[in-house]
């Protein structure tokens, strides 16, 4: 079997010009892959809609500027693909076929890309091990006995597997990254409002925010390209002018000001991630950067707000899936108050529940005001706080996770452990800011590790400039 999908996006697109490979051979291998693989990394495959557009495809001429023409792509089932099941990983929603695409889905199609299937995930994206899906966990393709983060999962997996060579994810507290960081690839968190969310089943809306996941850090910053835009069916993406990610890659980093905050390698940070990101910050400083150790307020709050603000949103927009208009509906049912308690306790998995009942409870009555609206002070006052550190510095790094991935069958029932796998990410979703995941080495077990580049707001394109120059040197 020919190896297409373990060349660069670059390297396929010239055999794809070159007419030395067509679009239906690349599916076929993903396809073969997928077959052979035990990841558990996809729940929908998309074999029939996928191999005929491969073969229609094959008979059109080679877009030669677009890198992404005929390239496989995995999607997040979060995201609505029209007449593809989009299931949430939840049991209340197995069996809807949604009869739109979302916006960013509409930008995947006309950038000619082709959808192989849809990416298993925490359930409504609600956890950090992809354990909490209705069809089971997937695996880290490194070591199938660990988890692959979450809850963007299966995206994580199907890139670091080999299974597609791109995919996209969704970050509310760290899904995009988190993940990233356990299975070795780059996982992008853009900032607010510069990727549409309109067709991504919300679970936090002030939060979420959906991003590429690759190989490598020019592949991401080229589908970032492909995936941005104002969109007027979501009122809070932003207006900014079409730019390239890709521009300030392979230049140089002299005099650039790097942050690194005090409460990102404390104690809580395994040691030997500790010693990764010291490589990298001798790394920094050899090649003409200024890295500086800074005092950062509110980080410690980061984990509080996230379930304070995200269990409230996660609350009133899942309050929807009720039994009457799409999704799971309980037979146990004498009356429409027993349907919809029916429908909902059977629907919903443990952990989602969970989090509806701290939303409903946060939202209910004067507790708005206790918990909420002061989580939103709060909230303020952090990117308050992350502005004043971008005044004088480039960047803020740290390490992505605590740890490395642990294992498949270690317990689910702590759920503050579910939020202090995200502590070290979560704080970016709260001010809204770019975050963005690169390996920067393995433990003695060969386990990845991340870190974690976090821009100031629009400004992806530097931070692809810093992750490329240390992509290089890590190498």
């Amino acid at each position: 079997m020919n190896n297409y999908l373990d060349l660069s996006i670059k390297e396929i697109h010239d055999l794809l010009v070159n007419k030395k490979v067509t679009p239906i051979e690349l599916v076929e291998e993903c396809y073969t892959r997928i077959e052979e693989s035990d990841l558990n990394s996809l729940i929908t495959v998309n074999k029939t809609e996928a191999r005929e557009y491969a073969k229609k495809l094959s008979q059109e001429e080679v877009e030669k500027d677009n890198l992404l023409w005929g390239i496989p792509i995995a999607i997040k089932d979060n995201i609505s693909t029209k007449d593809i099941r989009t299931t949430c990983a939840s049991k209340m929603l197995e069996h809807y076929v949604p009869i739109y695409d979302a916006t960013v889905i509409e930008k995947v199609k006309e950038a000619k890309m082709i959808i192989i299937g849809k990416t298993n995930m925490d359930e409504f994206a609600m956890g950090s091990t992809s354990r909490t899906s209705y069809f089971g966990a997937p695996k880290n393709p490194i070591d199938k006995t660990k988890i692959t983060g979450g809850s963007s999962g299966g995206s994580a997996a199907c890139v670091a597997g080999g299974l597609v060579p791109l995919a996209l994810g969704s970050d509310t507290g760290g899904s995009i990254r988190q993940p990233a960081s356990y299975t070795g690839i780059v996982g992008m968190k853009p900032t607010y409002g510069r990727v549409s969310r309109y067709g991504l089943i919300a679970f936090g809306s002030s939060l979420d925010q959906i991003g590429p996941m690759t190989r490598n850090v020019y592949e991401n910053a080229y589908l970032l390209n492909k995936i941005v835009g104002k969109d007027q069916k979501d009122l809070t993406s932003a207006n900014r002018e079409i730019e390239d990610f890709t521009r300030m890659i392979g230049q140089d980093i002299q005099g650039m000001k790097i942050a690194i905050p005090k409460y990102f390698v404390s104690d809580m940070v395994s040691p030997i991630i500790l010693e990764k990101l010291n490589h990298v910050v001798d790394i920094l400083k050899e090649n003409g950067a200024v890295v500086d150790y800074v005092d950062m307020k509110y980080l410690d709050q980061a984990v509080t707000l996230y379930q304070i603000i995200a269990m409230g949103e996660a609350s009133s927009n899942l309050a929807r899936f009720d039994g009457v208009k799409f999704g799971y509906r309980s037979e146990n049912a004498n009356s429409v108050e027993d349907m919809y308690e029916s429908t909902r306790c059977e629907g919903f998995g443990t952990e989602v529940k969970r989090r509806i009942m701290v939303g409903s409870y946060l939202l209910s009555g004067e507790n708005a005001k206790i918990y909420y609206d002061k989580a939103l002070t709060i909230r303020n006052a952090m990117k308050q706080e992350f502005d004043r550190i971008f005044k004088d510095y480039d960047y803020i790094l740290g390490p992505t996770t605590t740890t490395v991935a642990y294992n498949l069958d270690e317990s689910l029932d702590d759920p503050l452990k579910s939020f202090m796998d995200d502590v070290l990410v979560i704080p970016v979703n709260m001010a809204g800011l770019p975050g963005l995941n690169i390996p920067m080495g393995c433990d003695q077990n060969h386990m990845p590790i991340g870190l974690h580049i976090i821009g100031n707001s629009f400004e992806e394109a530097k931070m692809y400039q810093l992750a490329s120059f240390l992509e290089d040197k890590l190498k």
